[in-house]
C-alpha cells in the first residue's frame, strides 16, 4: 500500500474536478479526504449546530442583523471578544481549529476552506490549486446538475466568486494565484488522472527534498 506523512490541501475552481481529484489522491495514499465532512467534525468539536456551518460554508460575510440573531446561541466559548464576534467569524475559527486538529492526528486530503492557510506553519503540507478551461467546467456542471449552459455558467461564476471572496477575506493570500500554492494545474489539459499522478509525484519529491 502507498503511504504518506503529508497533508494535501486542494483549492479548486467550480467544475474543475477538485473534489474527485482529492478523493483519488486520498485513495492512492490510503488516507481520508475531508470536504463537507469537515463541517460535521467542526460542528461536533465546537458545539455549533451543523446547519450553521452549511449556511456559512466558504462564505466571507453575512448580514449584520443575521449575525446578531445567531449570536444569541450558546457556542461553547465564554470570552467576551469571542461572544461579540459575528457568526461567520466564529464558523471560520471553528473550522480553522478543526483543520489543525485533523492535521495533528492524521495524514489526509482537505478540500477548500482555507486549509492551506490554516496549516501554513506545517512543514508536511502540500498545497494544490486546480483550475480548468471555462468551456470544460460549464460542460461538467451541465452534466453533473442536469442544467442548461447559461445556468451552469451562472452557478460557476457565483461559486468561484464566493470561494475567492472567502479565501481572500480570511487569508493573507489571493485565491487562485500561483504564488499562494505549491502546485497549480489545469485539469482540462491533462485530465483528472494526470492531475492525481502529478500530485502523487510532487508529494513524494517534496518528502525527499532537503533545503
Amino acid at each position: 500500500m502507498n503511504s504518506t506523512s503529508s497533508i494535501i490541501t486542494i483549492g479548486r475552481e467550480y467544475g474543475s474536478g477538485g473534489r474527485q481529484i482529492g478523493q483519488e489522491v486520498a485513495k492512492y495514499f490510503g488516507i481520508k479526504c475531508y470536504d463537507k465532512e469537515l463541517l460535521e467534525h467542526a460542528a461536533n468539536e465546537s458545539g455549533i449546530c451543523k446547519e450553521l456551518f452549511e449556511n456559512h460554508d466558504e462564505r466571507p460575510t453575512n448580514s449584520f442583523l443575521y449575525s446578531l440573531v445567531m449570536d444569541t446561541y450558546s457556542l461553547g466559548y465564554t470570552n467576551s471578544a469571542y461572544m461579540d464576534m459575528p457568526i461567520n467569524h466564529k464558523i471560520f475559527l471553528a473550522q480553522f481549529d478543526t483543520i489543525k486538529n485533523l492535521a495533528d492526528k492524521e495524514s489526509c486530503v482537505i478540500i477548500g476552506r482555507c486549509a492551506d492557510y490554516a496549516l501554513a506553519d506545517y512543514p508536511n503540507v502540500v498545497s494544490v490549486f486546480i483550475t480548468a478551461d471555462e468551456d470544460v467546467k460549464i460542460k461538467t456542471l451541465m452534466e453533473r446538475h442536469k442544467i442548461s449552459e447559461s445556468q451552469a455558467k451562472d452557478v460557476m461564476i457565483k461559486t468561484d466568486k464566493k470561494r475567492a471572496s472567502y479565501y481572500n477575506y480570511y487569508s493573507s493570500k489571493k485565491w487562485g494565484d500561483s504564488r499562494s500554492y505549491d502546485l497549480c494545474m489545469n485539469s482540462s489539459k491533462i485530465g483528472y488522472d494526470g492531475v492525481v499522478k502529478m500530485i502523487q509525484d510532487f508529494v513524494e519529491i517534496k518528502k525527499g527534498y532537503k533545503k
